[in-house]
């Protein structure tokens, strides 16, 4: 019965998360509740959502949606910010790390509103002073911490006036980058428990191939609505279960 809610727990955390980010809100306490060891759960997200992002991607890639000759940048810049995340995080206590993810939150929630794109934009992703510190910023973060990693990306590209459907593309590819080299670690630490992760990453390929159908059909403008209802319930559970 656990492996079928595992199943299932895939498909609405990555079709949540390929939309609008913050999948991890669902995925990693609905395993702890289900008594999965947090190094092993953590290792199932990562190892789940190196297959299902970089599917999805592929997808999207595959209808023309998003180029290599733009994107593949990326891959270096996130690899480059999870691994300078990783070794800052080392340095940080875990109270000084909440309070960095928080206030990282807060920001984006707020700065939301002051911005006038509504991924409505046809810009491309170019290597500027805005995207490539942006991304290296947020793969710390993802490095640092993790969960609001693809909402903060999605409110980047917003703010660059690349299209909704691209973005999406985008953040799955920066995800595909900063899980890999995490996904790897838990392997060789012998952390993964298997049949838990094989049925996770089961309900997360579906669960993308869903999402990216979802944002195709997505009108532009209940894009931003939906980020801030992600953003707010990330703070909330952050605050909740490691401030109060």
């Amino acid at each position: 019965m656990d492996y079928i809610l595992l199943f299932f727990i895939g498909i609405i955390a990555t079709t949540i998360g390929t939309l609008a980010g913050g999948g991890g809100l669902i995925s990693l306490p609905a395993m702890l509740v289900l008594g999965v060891p947090i190094h092993s759960a953590i290792g199932a997200n990562k190892v789940s959502n190196t297959v299902s992002s970089f599917s999805s991607f592929y997808i999207l890639l595959k209808k023309k949606q998003i180029s290599l000759k733009e994107s593949f940048w990326i891959i270096p810049v996130s690899l480059l910010g999870g691994a300078s995340g990783g070794f800052i995080a080392s340095q940080l206590t875990s109270d000084k790390m909440y309070i960095v993810a928080i206030i990282l939150l807060v920001f984006a929630f707020f700065t939301s509103f002051l911005g006038k794109g509504n991924f409505t934009g046809q810009e491309p992703l170019k290597m500027n002073k805005i995207s490539v510190p942006g991304l290296y910023g947020i793969g710390i973060y993802d490095g640092l911490f993790g969960p609001g990693q693809g909402t903060l990306m999605l409110y980047l590209f917003n703010h660059l006036n690349v299209a909704y459907i691209r973005a999406v593309a985008l953040v799955r590819l920066a995800t595909f980058a900063s899980c890999f080299g995490a996904a790897v670690t838990y392997i060789a630490s012998g952390s993964i428990i298997w049949p838990i992760t094989l049925c996770l990453m089961a309900g997360s390929i579906t669960g993308a191939q869903i999402g990216v159908r979802i944002a195709q059909k997505l009108k532009p403008e209940l894009v931003k609505p939906i980020l801030r209802l992600v953003t707010i319930a990330l703070i909330i559970q952050i605050v909740v279960e490691n401030v109060l």
